[in-house]
């Protein structure tokens, strides 16, 4: 069982929802990074979700196309990020990482050789997001060997043969994107979002996480009560970008934000279930 795996059942026995927050590897600086990541564990994160900067990052909003820039600036590299992951294993060998990111810089490094590299550093999954199933048997196969999850994210228009398809190579977790559009947006339809997770429930056995859209505790709790997981990146992301001048600050402003929405959250459970 993957640590991923292991953190939802984890969950699931305890009544609880996963907190997962996303932030941009190396913004605003790649010191930031490895500390911020365990204040953020200290916060109440359950898996942390670590993006790897790219130049073109299409499916997501300004906040964090900014944040990319700001990490690239120090010259940041894929390679550079799995060192990251090495140096916070070093501390937590409990907490799941995911790598957040695009296709080329794995493809510059080859499937296999990253597959492997991920392994060594302590990465738990690796979501794609221009990777669609019918070209992921490469990948795929290189994270399994290594016991690594895939993660794919599933949309609104996402059809059931699609799912299908899609639940037969992922692991660990589903990533439901609650609307049509890029990271950062503000719409969110809470109704519409439990309608389609419910679904994707009756013929998906693996867990279900929502992001896109959850902008603070009330949003993340709404989103609890019908996910498995609540994914929150931009919100964090603007903190961070507050704060480039004041970077010393950063640890703290994200963890308070975790904090409140892991409160909002735990409230909204069954008080018998919530550990």
């Amino acid at each position: 069982m993957s640590r991923i795996q292991a953190r939802f059942e984890a969950l699931r026995r305890a009544g609880r929802k996963a907190l997962i927050p996303y932030v941009t590897a190396g913004d605003p600086d790649p010191q930031t990074t490895v500390p911020l990541m365990h204040a953020m564990v200290e916060a109440g994160a359950d898996i942390i979700e670590l993006g790897v900067p790219f130049s073109d990052p299409m499916a997501d909003g300004p906040v964090i196309q900014a944040a990319c820039e700001r990490a690239l600036r120090h010259h940041m590299s894929l390679r550079r990020v799995l060192e990251m992951v090495a140096e916070f294993r070093r501390d937590n060998d409990e907490t799941p990482v995911l790598l957040m990111g695009y296709l080329n810089p794995i493809e510059a490094m080859g499937c296999a050789e990253f597959s492997a590299a991920a392994q060594q550093a302590g990465v738990d999954g690796v979501l794609t997001v221009d990777l669609p199933p019918e070209e992921a048997g490469e990948l795929v196969a290189g994270l399994r060997t290594h016991e690594i999850d895939p993660i794919f994210l599933l949309s609104p228009t996402t059809t059931d043969a699609r799912v299908a398809r899609i639940v037969e190579q992922a692991g660990g977790f589903l990533y439901y994107v609650s609307f049509k559009g890029v990271t950062g947006a503000t719409r969110l339809d809470v109704d519409a979002v439990a309608e389609k997770v419910g679904h994707l429930k009756s013929i998906a056995a693996l867990p279900i996480g929502v992001g896109f859209g959850i902008r603070d505790a009330e949003s993340a709790a709404r989103i609890s009560q019908v996910a498995d997981a609540v994914i929150v990146g931009s919100a964090l992301v603007r903190h961070i970008a507050e704060s480039t001048d004041h970077p010393e600050t950063i640890k703290d402003k994200v963890a308070e934000e975790l904090r409140a929405m892991r409160a909002a959250m735990d409230a909204k459970q069954p008080a018998a279930a919530v550990s």
